[in-house]
């Protein structure tokens, strides 16, 4: 199985930036099709962005569409999460997982395996 460890998650004020990462070990990461969620106090786990296992597809929510990048690097075993001009929305917990059966999807019953998340704080 794989490992996730994210990192990179802070305090920001609105329209600023941060970048999160998620370093896998354990199994080949490149085997892996990869998405990130988010899970703000009394709200269900969201859906954010997926990528593919090559990273030539990525897939985003309507909610960051134009705002965050998804990418990957299958030689550091790490993915990405760039987060632009963030919003005080954005405030949530944040979680990289993976799965080896699904190509790319933006459904958590999808992936198997989970970090234990970053919190991302966006204060207005």
């Amino acid at each position: 199985q794989v490992q996730l460890v994210e990192s990179g998650g802070g305090l920001v004020q609105a329209g600023g930036s941060l970048r999160l990462s998620c370093a896998a070990s354990g199994r080949t990461f490149s085997d892996y099709a990869m998405g990130w969620f988010r899970q703000a106090p009394g709200k269900e786990r969201e859906f954010i962005a997926a990528i593919s296992r090559s990273g030539s597809n990525t897939y985003y929510a309507d909610s960051v569409k134009g705002r965050f990048t998804v990418s990957r690097d299958n030689v550091k075993n790490t993915l990405y999460l760039q987060m632009n001009t963030l919003k005080p929305e954005d405030t949530a917990v944040y979680y990289c997982a993976a799965d080896r059966i699904v190509y790319i999807s933006y459904s958590a019953r999808d992936y198997k395996y989970w970090g234990q998340g970053t919190q991302v704080t966006v204060s207005s």
